[in-house]
C-alpha cells in the first residue's frame, strides 16, 4: 500500500525500465529446449555402450574352461591333458587378478547404476526446468504484449494531451480575443457617459457605439476559422499556386501594388511580402487585423466596398480576396466588380478564391457550416459577371495535385460526367480576370 506523501509515479520512466529489462533479458527459443533434450539422449546412449563394455569385461574375467580356439591350430595344437594343465596354470596364475578385475567391474557397474540414477533425477530435473522456461517463454510473451500495450497506452495518452493542449489553446485565445473586445466596448461606453454626463448621449455617440456591436462576434470568428478554415501553414501552401500568376502578370510593384480585401489572419500578404511584392490588406475583424500587425503587415480596418470607393482610378495592379466573395449580398458582390475595375491599372488582375459548389460534399451541406456565407457561387456565374463587367481572359480555376505539386486547372477543361468527377473536383475555385 503506497503511502500518501509518496512521490507521483513516473509513467514514463516506468516504461522505459520495462522495455530495458525486456531488452536485456535472453530470450529462451524452441532451440535450447531441443539441445537439452538432445543431451540426454546422448547421455542415455552413453551408458548403454559402458554397459556392454563392462558385460564384456565380465565375460573376459571368468575362469577359462575351454582353451582358445586360434591355439589349436598348428604349431600351437597341444593334447588334451596338456590344454587342462594349462588352463589349470593359467587360473592359478592370475587368480588374484581375475579376482582384482572382478571387483572392479562390480566398483563400476554399481557406479553405472548410481550415475543412472542420477541421470533419471538429472532428467526429471531438465523436465522441470523446461517447464519452468515454457512458463518464462509464456511470461516473456505477456511482457511484450504489456510492452506493446504500454506503447499504445503512451502514444493515446500523448495524443490526447496533445490535442487537449490544442484545445486549451484555441479556447485561450478565443476567450483572451473576446475579453479584449468586450473590454474596448466597456471603455469606449464609460468614456462616451463620461463626457456627455450629467446630459444624455448625443445621435453621434450612441452611432459610435451601435458601430462597435458587429465587433462582438470578431474573436468568435477567428476560433471559428482557426478550427475549419485549417492552419497558417496549411493555407499558405495552398495559396502558394497563385504565385506564378502574380509573376507572369509583372505586379506587386511599389507603382502597382496589390491589395488583399478581407485578408483576414494575413497569409497571402505574408507570402507576397516574402516573395518582395509591394501588398496591403484591409479587413473588418479586428482581431485578425491585431494579428497581421503582430507579424508586422500593412493592414487597415475597412469596409471593402468604401475603401475602394476612396482609392483613385487605376492605383492598384492587382485586387485579390480569398473566400470573401461568398459573404457577399449579389448587390454588393456586382458593386466590388465595379469599383475594382475602376482602381486596376491597365492589365492589372483579380484573384477570388471562394467555396466550390460543383463539389458534392461542398454544395451538398459543407458550405453552410459557416453562418456568415450567404451563397455559394457556380464557377461559370462568377467568370459570366466578371466577362460582364469589362474583365478579358476570366475564367474559373480547379485546383489539380500534379507530380510537381499544386496546379490551376482551367473549369474549361473539366467535364462532369460521372458521380465521381463530382467527388474528386476540389473543394474551393478561384476566379482569375484580367482588365484590359
Amino acid at each position: 500500500m503506497m503511502e500518501s506523501n509518496n512521490s507521483a509515479i513516473n509513467v514514463d520512466q516506468l516504461i522505459k525500465k520495462i522495455r530495458e529489462e525486456v531488452a536485456h533479458r535472453q530470450p529462451i527459443s524452441e532451440r535450447n529446449l531441443e539441445t537439452i533434450k538432445v543431451v540426454s539422449v546422448n547421455q542415455t546412449l552413453t551408458l548403454s555402450h559402458i554397459e556392454n563394455l563392462l558385460h564384456n569385461a565380465q565375460l573376459k574375467s571368468q575362469i577359462r574352461t575351454e582353451f582358445p580356439k586360434k591355439l589349436n591350430r598348428f604349431p600351437f595344437s597341444l593334447s588334451q591333458p596338456l590344454q587342462k594343465l594349462a588352463l589349470k596354470l593359467y587360473s592359478f596364475l592370475f587368480k588374484e587378478q581375475r579376482a582384482i578385475n572382478f571387483s572392479l567391474i562390480e566398483a563400476i557397474r554399481e557406479s553405472l547404476t548410481l550415475n543412472r540414477k542420477l541421470i533419471d533425477q538429472v532428467m526429471d530435473f531438465q523436465g522441470q526446468v523446461m517447464d519452468l522456461q515454457g512458463q518464462v517463454m509464456n511470461l516473456q510473451g505477456q511482457v511484450k504484449e504489456i510492452s506493446a500495450y504500454l506503447t499504445a497506452t503512451e502514444k493515446h495518452l500523448n495524443e490526447q494531451l496533445q490535442a487537449m493542449d490544442e484545445h486549451y489553446i484555441k479556447n485561450d485565445s478565443y476567450l483572451k480575443n473576446d475579453l479584449t473586445q468586450q473590454k474596448r466596448l466597456i471603455t469606449l461606453f464609460l468614456e462616451a457617459a463620461r463626457q456627455r454626463l450629467p446630459e444624455s448621449f448625443t445621435v453621434d455617440q450612441l452611432q459610435t457605439l451601435s458601430n462597435e456591436e458587429p465587433h462582438q462576434l470578431d474573436a468568435f470568428y477567428v476560433a471559428f476559422e482557426d478550427q475549419f478554415r485549417g492552419s497558417r501553414e496549411e493555407i499558405r501552401n495552398t495559396l502558394n499556386v497563385y504565385l506564378p500568376v502574380i509573376e507572369d502578370a509583372k505586379l506587386g510593384t511599389p507603382e502597382s501594388p496589390i491589395l488583399d480585401v478581407g485578408c483576414g489572419r494575413g497569409e497571402w500578404l505574408e507570402l507576397l511580402r516574402e516573395s518582395g511584392y509591394s501588398a496591403r490588406g484591409i479587413d473588418i475583424n479586428r482581431v485578425m487585423l491585431e494579428q497581421c500587425n503582430t507579424i508586422g503587415l500593412e493592414v487597415i480596418e475597412a469596409d471593402a466596398i468604401a475603401y475602394l470607393q476612396n482609392l483613385p482610378d487605376h492605383s492598384l495592379g492587382a485586387v485579390t480576396g480569398f473566400h470573401l466573395i461568398e459573404h457577399l449580398q449579389f448587390a454588393v458582390l456586382m458593386k466590388l466588380f465595379d469599383e475594382t475595375m475602376r482602381v486596376l491599372q491597365p492589365g492589372g488582375l483579380i484573384i477570388f478564391e471562394t467555396p466550390n459548389p460543383r463539389n458534392l460534399f461542398v454544395g451538398s451541406g459543407d458550405f453552410y457550416r459557416d453562418p456568415t456565407h450567404v451563397n455559394p457561387i457556380h464557377p461559370d456565374t462568377i467568370a459570366y459577371i466578371a466577362i460582364l463587367k469589362g474583365f478579358m481572359n476570366a475564367e474559373s480555376y480547379f485546383f489539380a495535385e500534379q507530380d510537381n505539386g499544386l496546379q490551376l486547372l482551367a473549369s474549361s477543361n473539366v467535364k462532369f460526367d460521372t458521380l465521381e468527377s463530382y467527388l474528386s473536383i476540389s473543394r474551393d475555385f478561384a476566379l482569375i480576370g484580367y482588365k484590359p
